[in-house]
């Protein structure tokens, strides 16, 4: 079953402090940027709403880039475009159906097919917005095309396992 309450959060901080070591100790090459910080928020309960996910993207991002990062607020302004766009690209990728019933989606039941895209939509966005700011207007495009699609691949890649964490459970019949 999926985590709810105490347990969802305990995991959720425990993977900022994870997103938080990978940032500081896991840099693997100047092209990739390994985040899983738009998985989380794609997995939030539905129950919250478009602004307190907002609020928590940003308290996420902040602390992300208080502790590891070093240009303060990155992580913060790529986050909150994530969250403000979560429910639309729920509603988009798996259906209304969710909402009407009032559940949480599952990696499960939704089928893997599905989280994929719906991370693909997210963490696009995500890098797209980082490696802007990163970039600043310094990079050559082809360097940033680069680097967001391979970070858009290995952040895909490493955010299945974290979307089942979150979402796990539930499985489809």
């Amino acid at each position: 079953m999926r985590q709810s309450g105490p347990g969802f959060i305990l995991i959720f901080v425990l993977l900022v402090i994870a997103q938080m070591v990978i940032c500081n100790f896991l840099n693997l090459t100047p092209f990739i940027m390994l985040s899983i910080l738009p998985v989380m928020i794609l997995c939030l309960p539905l129950r919250v709403g478009q602004v307190a996910s907002m609020l928590i993207a940003f308290a996420t991002g902040l602390a992300v880039d208080f502790f590891a990062e070093g240009l303060p607020g990155i992580n913060a302004a790529s986050l909150v475009p994530v969250a403000f766009i979560r429910l639309w690209v729920i509603r988009l990728v798996f259906g209304n159906e969710l909402f009407a019933r009032g559940e949480d989606f599952t990696t499960g039941r939704s089928g893997l097919g599905k989280v994929v895209v719906a991370t693909l939509i997210l963490q696009g966005l995500f890098l797209i917005i980082y490696i802007a700011i990163d970039g600043a207007g310094v990079r050559p495009f082809w360097f940033n095309a680069l680097r967001w699609l391979a970070s858009l691949l290995a952040g895909t890649f490493v955010s299945i396992f974290v979307a089942d964490l979150l979402a796990g459970g539930g499985r489809k019949k």
